[in-house]
């Protein structure tokens, strides 16, 4: 069954803090307050474009610390997106908060109103690297949201940044192991990008922070994504999506900013497999297989992989599609 979400951003609402990296509004476009008619207006937009059968359906609340909302205005907006569970057009409610807060009180009224899913904003389990990045909790508090959590019928989502104040690769491969020890069922990975109008862009400017480029960013987020898939955890987002403001030529100061990120990533785990499936081969011409649908990812952005097997050991490589290959799966083909 496919997965859907139906977003509706509420920035910067419920938040008790700046984090050094963080303009919801500029990272999710919206710069106004959603009210209960909003939230029906969105919910009906996106019903129309989505199929009616054989879909999961979840109204997504994001751009914010849901939870942190006074506890009338977040029943108001969860009564409005209920209204579509009721009449069967969605089956649940997503939502995105902070671990620090959260307790019975609002996990109770989360579960009246048909809440399914829990994301929090992790970013990591590197007490240095969350007091660096302003982040207002500790490790600490992340733990014991999720253990609360998972007393209640809820999926819990993790989410994760790489290349925060302090972090270092090995930080960023220590919280994945933090989190994967918290049973998510799933998690969002997110590099971090120096926004404008944030205290990051300032420390950026100032030579205080050094972001991480794109190949790093990519680099690492394989490992962890290899990491959290081979403990049975989906690893649903690599990446802030792309919009006017995320983007190259938008807001972004400094940062592995790029419009396929997690294609980027596919791409490296790809490199990876591909030079294991050659590593014998001393041939100046090769081939290999890989699922007709995966071709893209194997192949690289703008041919990077051809690019780096020439370069690496050259070989002058060729991909082609193989539908009896699975996901992931090379084969050198000898001609």
């Amino acid at each position: 069954m496919k997965t859907y979400n139906i977003p509706i951003f509420v920035p910067h609402r419920g938040c008790p803090f700046d984090c050094v990296f963080c303009n919801q509004k500029r990272i999710t476009g919206t710069q106004s307050e959603v009210t209960p008619d909003d939230v029906r207006r969105i919910i009906e937009e996106h019903l129309k474009t989505l199929p009616k059968d054989g879909a999961y359906i979840e109204a997504a609340f994001f751009g914010g610390s849901f939870t942190g909302i006074p506890m009338d205005e977040q029943s108001a907006l969860l009564s409005a997106a209920r209204e579509y569970i009721k009449s069967g057009d969605i089956c649940g409610i997503r939502l995105s908060t902070r671990p620090d807060y959260i307790d019975t009180t609002i996990l109770d009224n989360l579960l009246k109103y048909g809440v399914t899913t829990i994301e929090l904003g992790v970013q990591s389990m590197n007490d240095e690297v969350l007091f660096k990045s302003g982040r207002g909790h500790t490790a600490r508090q992340v733990r014991d949201a999720a253990e609360l959590i998972g007393r209640y019928p809820f999926t819990l989502g993790l989410q994760m940044m790489t290349g925060l104040p302090g972090d270092t690769p090995e930080r960023s491969l220590a919280t994945a192991d933090e989190i994967i020890r918290l049973h998510p069922k799933i998690v969002r990975i997110y590099p971090t990008l120096t926004i404008e109008d944030t205290v990051l862009a300032d420390m950026y400017r100032a030579g205080a922070y050094m972001p991480q480029n794109v190949e790093e960013a990519a680099e690492l987020c394989k490992k962890l994504l290899l990491k959290f898939e081979e403990n049975g955890i989906a690893v649903i987002r690599l990446g802030l999506q792309s919009t006017d403001e995320i983007c190259e030529n938008g807001s972004v100061v400094a940062g592995p900013v790029h419009s396929s990120f997690g294609e980027l990533v596919e791409s490296a785990v790809y490199y990876d497999l591909i030079s294991a499936a050659l590593l014998n081969v001393s041939d100046s011409d090769a081939a290999v297989a890989v699922n007709p649908r995966e071709i893209s990812k194997a192949v690289g952005n703008r041919k990077m992989n051809i690019k780096k097997i020439k370069r690496d050991k050259n070989i002058n490589l060729k991909i082609i599609g193989d539908e009896n290959m699975k996901k992931r799966e090379v084969r050198y083909i000898c001609f």
